[in-house]
This record gives C-alpha cells, sequence and structure tokens, in this order.
C-alpha cells in the first residue's frame, strides 16, 4: 500500500499567508481597487487568476489582470531571501517520511516562488515529488491539483491525507475523496475550516507533530 502524505505550502509548512495579503492589497491599489485585506487574507490559497476574479468579480476589466498578477509577484519576490518556515514544517515531513509516507507538496506556486518556499522549508531530502500550478488547468478548490499530486505519490483516495490551511485546500481535498487535516497556521477560523471539510485541525506542524501518533495518520497507517 502507498500512503499519500500530501502538503499545501504557503500558510501550512511556511508562514506566507500575511505577506501575500500586503502584495495582493498593493497590487490591487496600484490598479485603482481598494481590496480590504480581511477579504485577500481569505481568499489566499487560490491561484492568481482565481483570486483576482473571486476579489473584483466577474464584471471587473480583465485587461488589468495580468498587471495585478505581476504586481503581486514583484512585491512578494521582494521576501523571497527570508521567508520563514513555519515551527515543526521539515520536522512533520520528515516523521512521515520515516513511517513510509509518500510526500508530496500540492501548492499554486510554481517557479522562483516554489524554489524560494523549498529552500526555506529545507526538506528536499524527503519531498517525493511537486504538483505545481504549472501541471494542471484548474487549482484549488478544483480537486484537480489534488488528484494529481495523488498520482505522483502513486497513492489512492483512501490512502491519501491532504494538509492544508485553507478552506480552498479543504474543498479542494474534499472533492477529491481525500482526508483533509486543516492547520490554523494561515490564519483561517477553526470553524470555517470544518465547514469546508477538515476531518481535523491542528494549531499548526509542530502540533500535528506532537498529536501524530493519534491522529489520521496514524489511522490509516495502521498505527491507531
Amino acid at each position: 500500500m502507498t500512503r499519500a502524505a500530501l502538503f499545501d505550502v504557503d500558510g501550512t509548512l511556511v508562514d506566507t499567508n500575511y505577506l501575500h495579503v500586503g502584495a495582493w492589497w498593493e497590487a490591487f491599489r496600484q490598479a485603482g481597487h481598494s481590496v480590504p485585506m480581511s477579504a485577500v487574507h481569505r481568499a489566499i490559497g487560490l491561484g492568481s487568476d482565481d483570486l483576482i476574479g473571486h476579489l473584483l468579480g466577474a464584471g471587473r476589466d480583465r485587461d488589468q489582470d495580468a498587471a495585478i498578477s505581476g504586481a503581486h509577484s514583484a512585491l512578494y519576490a521582494t521576501w523571497f531571501d527570508r521567508l520563514p518556515a513555519l515551527n515543526g514544517a521539515a520536522a512533520l515531513l520528515r516523521a512521515l517520511a520515516a513511517q513510509g509516507w509518500k510526500v508530496v507538496l500540492a501548492t499554486s506556486a510554481s517557479g522562483p516562488e516554489l524554489q524560494a518556499l523549498r529552500k526555506a522549508l529545507d526538506a528536499d531530502d524527503v519531498i517525493h515529488d511537486t504538483a505545481s500550478s504549472d501541471d494542471v488547468s484548474e487549482g484549488k478548490p478544483a480537486p484537480e491539483p489534488i488528484r494529481h499530486a495523488m498520482e505522483l505519490a502513486g497513492g489512492t483516495s483512501d490512502e491519501t491525507v491532504y494538509v492544508g490551511d485553507s478552506v480552498w485546500d479543504m474543498k479542494a481535498a474534499t472533492g477529491a475523496s481525500v482526508t483533509a487535516v486543516a492547520l490554523l497556521s494561515g490564519g483561517i477560523p477553526r470553524e470555517d475550516l470544518v465547514g469546508a471539510g477538515a476531518a481535523e485541525v491542528y494549531r499548526d506542524p509542530a502540533d500535528l507533530l506532537a498529536h501524530l501518533d493519534t491522529s489520521v495518520f496514524a489511522r490509516i497507517g495502521g498505527g491507531g
């Protein structure tokens, strides 16, 4: 049996959500849009095109989309050399790999951004593969990113756990019939994550690591 441990990255393994919020807020401001930071925060986890559409609506001037996305990317890139991994993130991945889980990252990040995140995480030795936004036609909350990551790991839905921090993560996992575990490290309320399909909720990677032997990972892995 191949057991697949799939992970979102932003807000789940690396503490970047609020950096994204500031970069998106400024990108929208430069384009003449006043978007509340609270709304931007709740949209984090969507791919760039979907995030812009979610916040500005279908009736927006779509000719601005590329400039807004580009501005966000440029602003966010100024943090690449100092992105902070969340407490226990690398240790959690190593613990799961040591138990025989195949660790795959499933993220909307790609290119230099993904490289910076992996550098911050510093756990390439136990990451089996990565499914980025370049690999799928639809991003979260569509289930396609989760299904693709599951295929990379060689697992099936009943042998897979997906860990994320956003409502979009939970919806994508449940849409792929995968058990969803939520972390509060992205700043989204517990009740929202549970309402979107989270089977379990932990404070951060270190908290999940501390409870790994009683978590869904243990039950799927035969240890609980």
